[in-house]
């Protein structure tokens, strides 16, 4: 696996590695599935918002 290297600031690298820590991942382990967490978040969200009038108007027509 091809890696890289991300700039953060020293506190939150500390937090980073405390917490990889707490469940025994590697931090880049951590990493991605904070990545991954966020994104099934937004998802998540999306889900929730109110349909728009057009939405509504399509789910509801008659497919006959």
């Amino acid at each position: 696996m091809h890696t890289t290297s991300v700039r953060i600031d020293l506190e939150t690298h500390r937090e980073l590695k405390r917490i990889a820590s707490e469940f025994n991942l590697s931090v880049g382990q951590t990493v991605r599935y904070a990545v991954q967490r966020l994104e099934q978040s937004r998802f998540g969200e999306q889900l929730h918002t109110k349909l728009s009038v057009e939405e509504s108007q399509w789910l509801d027509a008659d497919p006959g």
